[in-house]
């Protein structure tokens, strides 16, 4: 990771504040410890957003497959419940106009396979409508790509003697 993409300049002296960075700027150089205490926060903090991101597009995702779902339910509802329960006195009432019994029942279920398979179509179109977290994919290809590309810049000589003090 450059220098510049975690927030330092080139001494290695903070140029603008880093979000979620814990580490302690008093104007000089930071030791390694808070160096690695402030990639550490800033980590942690990436990884919490990350996964509060992926949180958001899967809940809103799962509101358009619950939808879905409450169609295809509704669907055979309508189709199991209201064929037995309507289906005599539609027959009958088209048998009243003169057709035969028969056909008047036939006609009566094959409204009712059209009613079903027209709410099948309206809940495939909404489960069509889901989508993958592509926002949180991207993301975490990006963060990979950064941490694959981060190289450790070489420790200045007082970095080396005050980790030798210690």
């Amino acid at each position: 990771m450059s220098a510049a993409a975690d927030g330092l300049s080139a001494t290695g002296s903070a140029s603008r504040p880093v979000s979620g960075s814990t580490a302690i700027h008093d104007g000089g150089e930071r030791s390694l410890g808070q160096l690695f205490s402030s990639a550490t926060a800033d980590l942690s903090s990436l990884v919490h957003d990350e996964i509060a991101l992926a949180k958001a597009e899967l809940w809103a995702d799962a509101k358009r497959g619950l939808r879905g779902s409450g169609a295809l339910l509704i669907a055979g509802v309508v189709a199991l419940a209201a064929i037995p329960m309507l289906s005599f006195a539609a027959a009958y009432g088209i048998h009243a106009l003169g057709i035969t019994l028969g056909w008047s029942f036939l006609i009566v279920a094959g409204a009712y396979l059209v009613l079903a398979a027209l709410l099948g179509l309206l809940a495939l179109r909404w489960f069509k409508k889901l989508e993958k977290p592509q926002r949180t994919i991207d993301g975490a290809k990006a963060t990979a790509d950064v941490l694959k590309k981060a190289k450790p810049r070489p420790a200045t000589t007082a970095e080396k003697r005050a980790v030798l003090e210690r």
